[in-house]
């Protein structure tokens, strides 16, 4: 009577909704169906025990009236409407955007109470309207679907609009409507990451941490029933914690064994009758709910933003799929899904504790995995002849005596044919650097980086250590001097540790000069510089005078650096400037001034310290011959098309020819070699300056000739004048040919771990000190610098919306949500 539709529908049922959770920018409500006057008590006792709890809504389902010829008046179209509400609620997608509420996070329990035995008929979804906007919520943010058209008796159990009151249209005309709000709008770091994994089934055909499940695959919200059976125990239980996380109650074990599983409501016996039992099948080898009382019957008396049964075991299940598809997935972007889709906020460390529980089901167990290196040695050896494995162990004393059956992991030393082949033609310097493993087990990675004419970076050695120590770093670069780089001359790239110091000073090293030299990487230079002098000015002048590439422009930049603090100059003057300064390093750098072993790490090596050792070392097998091959396939295709040089210096070089046109040479030898080249502006009026240019000895006054080893635009202008070709000054390693050589030789396929060689020496077991905590936040173990500031100049974005000018906090979208809401 209020909608003015008597006679042409009828009301198919009453039922309720609650908020459960409110997390982010979703809303997920809890229907119960209104079936008597004991529903509307415990409506009303919800509202009085929660009263952070808003206004539960009051909800219909109408249906069309049949009339006595069998027809009906109207279209069959079946809308939840509000009660009180003078016009028809358009519901047609189970997750839509809704406004950001001042709380952050509010949990509550499912209040699944069921007085008439209707529980079953409480869950479920709205009938799909003929011209109904299809919407998908998102995984892990609601699993709420749309339902079967014929499933009339049933509700959904999360229903989500604009701002929390009953949702309505215009008139009876829109109801079958889409949803009239805008896009929704997730968290920033979904869009980095393939939800579309979380979806992926399992081995056993069902989708992995989602419980038990009812025919449309909603996952923990339908009762058990005796005879259900799952594959094992482990199933099982995940099955009833999911169960019990869903419902938002709790419930202790009574007995857990190898054969049976018994659990009780927690106030089992205050009201509430909820048990199950569940027995190992011992002929199908399959565990069977046996007994089974539900659904709860009680009310939980307070609001936690935590589930006890929401353990890592249930998070591993949940963030398998994500964990699979990106080992390097972090702990924070595991954890806001993990809250998104349960409802509850776990701690850090149990969603820490799950990844490694699910990285180790994946990639193998972190403890067996150091048994499983001596065989990959000896494997690897077997796949590719040449391969360099050098494995340290350390002795195992057990009551002072040694126990020869075992051995500590020590040290690992490996790199492949393939590298030290394609090293002979990379340019002749080498990036050394250090990153820590984020596994159970801490431990150093140290990778030795190679760069191609082509400026493609390549790792060519890698070491698994304790640390970054004296010990560790002479380990690693006397076999990469013994196995890799013996060229002589070569120059080396690395930070100022002193275990790197010791370990090129040594005198039997190979490291000293002239058979090698170092080079500081110029952003740890910097970081350390700012840690005595504060202020990015200073900082930025020193890494100015660094990247001078002639004495004149750094005594430029060096005689701003002493007007603002003669005491920068004196600490930069401790070091020698052929290990900061690119203009005093005699063309050994190749214009690189730092390392590239983040470039490395993100673009090759990613996630892989995030695995097992035993995993970690396969990966660079795979990962490695993945790279040969497609860098291979591309020098290939260019050394086809007739091209002479590398794509990078093609670039290089059309820049210069671009800017040598205003340029008046002058020729100072008959054998065409010494010049001068005057720069005037584009109408000739005034003089830019004039450089000497020797095309004999490669070297001009503006440096870059004789650091980056190719004519520079004053070279050019010199070789255009000569009439001579500038190809014949370009070093060798900028040739296609060069290029195509360093991945000529290809990695060969693995063999089948069954036909690798047989171990026969001490089991290697880690060792216990590499241990992480086992309480507590894991603490990171790298040491923060003015590296890792954020840009000052870089614009800050909304973490929301993730467009820059303002904050989440008064972000155009909340702001607008919360007045929707209010209105």
């Amino acid at each position: 009577m209020k909608l003015g539709l008597e006679g042409a529908k009828r009301i198919k049922k009453f039922f309720y909704r609650i908020p459960v959770t409110i997390l982010h920018d979703t809303v997920k409500y809890d229907c119960l169906t209104i079936g008597s006057d004991e529903d509307l008590q415990v409506m009303f006792l919800c509202r009085r025990q929660f009263p952070e709890v808003r206004t539960p809504e009051l909800l219909a389902k109408l249906v069309d009236v049949v009339s006595s010829s069998g027809g009906s008046n109207r279209n069959t179209t079946n809308v939840a409407t509000a009660a009180g509400s003078s016009s028809m609620a358009a519901v047609a997608s189970s997750s839509v955007p809704v406004y950001e509420p001042a709380a952050q996070l509010v949990a509550s329990p499912t209040f699944a109470v069921d007085l008439n035995d209707g529980v079953r008929d409480e869950v479920g979804s709205f009938d799909v309207l003929p011209n109904a906007l299809h919407g998908v919520p998102p995984v892990g943010v609601g699993d709420g679907e749309l339902g079967d058209p014929n499933e009339d008796d049933v509700e959904p159990e999360t229903i989500e609009d604009d701002s929390g009151d009953e949702v309505v249209a215009a008139g009876p005309a829109l109801a079958g409507g889409g949803s009239s709000s805008g896009t929704q709008q997730y968290p920033p770091y979904f869009s980095s990451l393939d939800l579309d994994a979380m979806t992926h089934e399992g081995a056993l055909g069902h989708a992995v941490g989602f419980g038990a499940r009812d025919a449309e695959g909603n996952a923990g919200l339908t009762e058990f029933q005796v005879g259900q059976q799952f594959q094992d125990k482990d199933e099982a239980l995940l099955s009833v914690k999911t169960y019990s996380i869903r419902r938002g109650v709790q419930y202790k074990v009574v007995e857990s064994d190898h054969r049976r599983y018994v659990g009780k409501c927690s106030e089992f016996g205050n009201g509430c009758t909820w048990l199950i039992r569940l027995s190992l099948r011992k002929r199908k080898g399959i565990w069977e709910v046996k007994r089974y009382n539900g659904p709860h019957t009680c009310l939980a008396t307070s609001i936690s933003s935590d589930h006890r049964s929401l353990d890592h075991s249930v998070i591993s299940a949940f963030i398998m799929p994500m964990v699979r598809a990106d080992a390097s997935v972090s702990i924070k972007v595991l954890l806001n899904a993990t809250a998104a889709h349960f409802g509850f906020r776990p701690t850090y460390r149990r969603v820490w504790m799950a990844k490694q529980k699910a990285v180790g089901l994946i990639y193998g167990d972190w403890d067996e995995s150091y048994s499983e290196i001596p065989r990959w040695v000896l494997g690897v050896q077997l796949t590719m002849p040449g391969t360099v494995a050098v494995l340290r162990t350390s002795p195992v004393r057990v009551g002072g005596q040694v126990d020869e059956s075992q051995a500590y992991f020590h040290r690992l030393f490996w790199t492949f044919p393939p590298c030290i082949e394609a090293f002979r033609h990379c340019k002749p310097l080498v990036s050394i650097d250090g990153t820590h493993l984020y596994g159970k087990y801490g431990g150093t990675l140290l990778i030795a980086i190679a760069q191609d004419g082509n400026s493609n970076i390549l790792p060519v050695a890698f070491a698994l250590v304790e640390g970054e120590n004296a010990e560790s770093w002479t380990f690693f670069l006397s076999h990469l001097r013994q196995h890799v780089t013996p060229q002589p001359g070569l120059l080396v790239i690395s930070d100022r540790h002193n275990g790197i110091k010791s370990a090129l000073e040594a005198p039997d090293g190979g490291w000293l000069p002239p058979s090698a030299y170092r080079a500081f990487c110029i952003r740890h230079v910097a970081a350390n510089f700012a840690l005595t002098f504060k202020g990015k000015d200073a900082r930025r002048l020193l890494v100015n005078a660094a990247y001078a590439k002639t004495e004149v422009e750094f005594d430029y930049w060096f005689d701003i650096l002493r007007s603002e603090n003669p005491a920068m100059c004196e600490w930069a003057n401790r070091n020698d400037y052929s290990l900061w300064t690119q203009h005093h390093d005699e063309g050994r750098r190749f214009g690189h001034m730092t390392t590239n072993i983040s470039e490395c790490v993100n673009s090759i090596l990613k996630g892989v310290r995030n695995l097992p050792v035993a995993s970690l070392v396969k990966a660079t097998y795979g990962r490695l011959a993945e790279l040969f091959v497609r860098k291979g396939r591309e020098a290939e295709a260019q050394v086809g098309t007739g091209q002479q040089f590398s794509q990078h210096l093609v670039k290089c070089i059309e820049a210069n020819l671009k800017t040598a046109r205003c340029f008046t040479v002058t020729l100072y030898d008959r054998d065409n070699s010494e010049f001068t080249v005057a720069e005037t502006t584009p109408t000739g009026t005034f003089s830019l300056g004039t450089y000497r240019v020797s095309l004999a000895s490669q070297t001009c006054d503006c440096g870059y000739f004789q650091a980056l080893h190719f004519p520079c635009q004053h070279a050019l202008a010199c070789c255009a004048y000569a009439r001579v070709s500038w190809s014949s000054y370009v070093h060798s390693v900028y040739q296609i040919t060069s290029v195509f050589n360093v991945y000529w030789m290809g990695f060969t396929p693995p063999i089948l771990e069954g036909f690798w060689p047989p171990y026969d020496g001490p089991t290697v077991i880690p060792d216990p000190n590499r241990r992480r905590a086992r309480e507590g936040r894991p603490r990171s173990t790298r040491i923060r610098t003015n590296m890792d500031e954020a840009d000052p100049n870089r614009p800050k974005r909304c973490g929301l919306c993730r467009q820059p000018g303002h904050t989440r906090r008064c972000c155009p979208q909340v702001v607008g949500s919360s007045q929707t809401g209010r209105n």
